[in-house]
């Protein structure tokens, strides 16, 4: 089972909701006695990370079985894991384990439903995430991103390059075609990107030779005059490609998409609302049970011994 982030990282993870041991479990004096605890989609998903919530659960000293994969879209109800072990373990991990695919979940759910917006009025058009995740949670953003079928658009600042306004502002008066002559004898292999505010700045930038214009806020209405007038343009490489960044999301991913845009840029998956998984904690008393034999039922009938919904 593959995990995206290393057996140290997660861990830490565990150590940071149970620094000292678990208070409550050792105080009540049941941590040894076995049970079981399964996670179910409460409401429809695409589910990301589960793979690492599972090994956070077996570093606690439990069994884990996987009903589903990251990136599998999962219905209401739908079994996601079973994990069997001595309440210690099953309580120690459950909430890391929950709140883990809950959050990212929510990420690859709202990636999914840009990517299909775009891709009903473009079938091959790609939904690039930006960098601008939570600090500290890079692996696990860009897991969730490619769950729900999109790209990254940058990893960091290290790999690619991207000029923003930001950078100009310390150029002075050079010209944009020697910026771009100096970016190619720097990083001669490397696609140069610009971001552009008003349909004049994109045209110069193309004239300057970039080879991507990221077209920041512009609306559907403006990306698609864009694309009309830079295709009218004669040009010493490629037509630049067009990027719609800035305000994207699954509401107007499809109008940007007729727009002409060559790639959809985004940031909007990194708010999305968590997406609920139920859990179920049981003691076993040693009685085994078919993994799926509960899972369907209602959630009052969920065990036939003493439960607790999480």
């Amino acid at each position: 089972m593959a995990t995206v982030a290393s057996r140290a990282e997660l861990e830490r993870l565990l150590e940071d909701d149970v620094p000292y041991g678990d208070l409550t479990t050792e105080a009540l004096g049941i941590g040894a006695i076995d049970g079981v605890m399964r996670f179910v989609a409460r409401a429809s998903m695409v589910l990301a990370l589960v793979e690492d919530a599972a090994a956070i659960i077996a570093l606690a000293g439990c069994e884990v079985e996987l009903f589903a994969s990251s990136g599998a879209t999962l219905e209401q109800g739908a079994p996601i894991l079973e994990a069997r072990g001595p309440a210690a373990g099953l309580l120690r991990s459950w909430k890391v384990a929950q709140t883990l695919i809950e959050i990212w979940s929510g990420v690859a759910s709202e990636t999914r439903a840009i990517v299909n917006a775009a891709r009903a009025v473009a079938p091959q058009i790609p939904v690039a995430c930006t960098r601008k995740n939570v600090p500290g949670t890079k692996r696990f953003a860009v897991a969730a991103v490619k769950a729900g079928g999109a790209v990254m658009h940058r990893l960091g600042l290290s790999e690619t390059v991207l000029v923003f306004p930001e950078h100009r502002a310390f150029l002075g008066e050079l010209p944009l075609f020697h910026a771009v002559e100096r970016l190619r004898r720097a990083a001669p292999e490397k696609k140069l990107v610009i971001e552009v505010k008003t349909a004049d700045a994109a045209l110069a930038a193309a004239v300057a030779g970039f080879d991507v214009i990221q077209a920041e806020r512009f609306s559907p209405a403006e990306v698609a005059a864009l694309v009309k007038r830079m295709a009218s343009m004669a040009y010493t490489r490629e037509r630049p490609i067009i990027a719609a960044a800035g305000g994207v999301n699954a509401a107007n991913a499809a109008a940007y998409a007729e727009a002409g845009s060559d790639v959809l840029v985004t940031s909007a998956p990194y708010l999305a609302k968590p997406k609920d998984v139920q859990v179920w904690i049981a003691a076993t008393d040693g009685r085994r049970r078919s993994p799926l034999s509960n899972f369907g039922r209602t959630e009052r009938q969920a065990f036939d011994d003493d439960v607790v919904e999480a």
